[in-house]
């Protein structure tokens, strides 16, 4: 992206950009054109193109799996496709920046039952991970960074903020704790507090 450009470059929001994401823009925007990132005009203009996440399920696994996480719309309007997965997708979502500035990286699966959690807790981990960079363990699950001595605290705080302490949503998402705070009294979270979902 070229210079000027990133130096002005936000969110639609007017969120900032991560610093982990505009260090990537300044070497490359291919990668993220290829994902939807960026309105027609591409990258040079600058203008980002976020959907919100019941329109970015629909789009990428159909509409019937869009319309199943529309209650949650309103909190992740801000939402970015990433490379990865097959089943199973990876979102970068625009909520509250953690302490380094980064936003959460989600895991969307839809394999067995509709299921949102987070996976990193920025785009800065999501790229490091990605190009096998940490020396992590193999995952047993989509959110094991949760309990990562260096990750675990910023992964704590993204799901205070994004799912009511969980650091999931499942289907039936009545049972979730952030559907009862979204929607108080419809919810079905009897006996169920933070933690995994």
């Amino acid at each position: 992206m070229a210079e000027d450009v990133l130096a002005r470059a936000a969110f639609p929001s007017g969120r900032p950009l991560p610093p982990s994401l505009r260090a990537w823009l300044a070497y490359d925007t291919s990668l993220l054109v290829r994902h939807g990132w960026f309105t027609p005009d591409g990258p040079d203009g600058g203008e980002f193109a976020p959907r919100p996440i019941d329109r970015l399920v629909g789009e990428e696994m159909g509409d019937f799996w869009g319309a199943e996480f529309a209650w949650l719309a309103g909190r992740f309007s801000e939402c970015f496709l990433l490379p990865g997965g097959s089943d199973s997708r990876r979102v970068l979502a625009v909520t509250e920046p953690d302490e380094e500035g980064e936003y959460p990286v989600f895991a969307l699966d839809l394999d067995d039952m509709p299921y949102l959690g987070l996976m990193y807790p920025g785009f800065d981990v999501y790229l490091a991970d990605t190009a096998d960079l940490l020396g992590l363990p193999e995952r047993e699950t989509y959110t094991d960074l949760i309990g990562h001595p260096t990750y675990g605290p910023r992964m704590r705080r993204h799901a205070a903020r994004c799912f009511a302490g969980a650091d999931c949503v499942e289907y039936p998402f009545e049972f979730a704790p952030v559907y009862e705070e979204l929607h108080p009294g419809k919810g079905e979270v009897v006996g169920r507090g933070g933690g995994s979902c």
